[in-house]
């Protein structure tokens, strides 16, 4: 499709870091073949599904991590103090805009999802369930971010973003490891429903 497989390298991208991501190969965007007919239809259920399943996803990963999340969740979970995407558009913004904003935020929670998971696969290698939601929520993120690319190549022929992401917890203590999880999930609880919001009325059939 000339789509360079770059979620594994959001994957790599461990440090708080500002940084071009590159979307197709070459020095543009290779043309309308990139899309699928109903690719739009395709990111609404995306988006729908995330936005749908994002608060079950954070309580199932307290319900994991045991004491102290589960009873002191909204102290341990603050997000005010991580990095997470600034999501400052609205349903009046230009569709341009919020096709550049939504790429930055799930390229973002696709790399964070990478930590997580990895780290639940560490901690808590019997947790089933929880293991098996962040790896269908990684899928739908990776297919929306897929379908993002598309949208940005073929309406506006964006093929670079400027993507920052979130710190490591390589090498931090499993309580920190936890408390960053759950840090990152609350928030998306948080950001998909505004996303959601915003995004779909974009997308719907003209």
């Amino acid at each position: 499709t000339g789509v360079v497989p770059f979620v594994a390298l959001l994957l790599l991208q461990r440090r708080p870091v500002a940084g071009r991501a590159l979307l197709v190969s070459g020095s543009g965007c290779p043309g309308h073949g990139l899309c699928r007919s109903n690719v739009q239809e395709q990111t609404r259920r995306q988006v729908a599904v995330l936005n749908a399943t994002a608060q079950e996803l954070f309580s199932l990963y307290l319900k994991c991590q045991g004491e102290p999340f589960s009873s002191e969740s909204d102290k341990l979970c603050n997000p005010a103090g991580i990095f997470f995407p600034a999501f400052r558009v609205n349903r009046t913004s230009e569709r341009k805009e919020v096709m550049v904003a939504m790429y930055k935020l799930f390229a973002f929670l696709n790399a964070s999802l990478g930590n997580i998971t990895r780290d639940q696969e560490e901690l808590n290698p019997m947790a089933k369930e929880l293991l098996e939601r962040l790896h269908n929520t990684t899928k739908t993120t990776r297919g929306l971010i897929s379908n993002l690319t598309c949208l940005l190549c073929k309406n506006y022929n964006i093929f670079q973003v400027d993507v920052r992401y979130g710190d490591s917890s390589k090498g931090k203590s499993a309580f920190k490891k936890k408390q960053q999880g759950c840090q990152v999930l609350r928030k998306y609880v948080q950001v998909i429903g505004q996303a959601a919001r915003v995004l779909l009325p974009h997308l719907s059939p003209s």
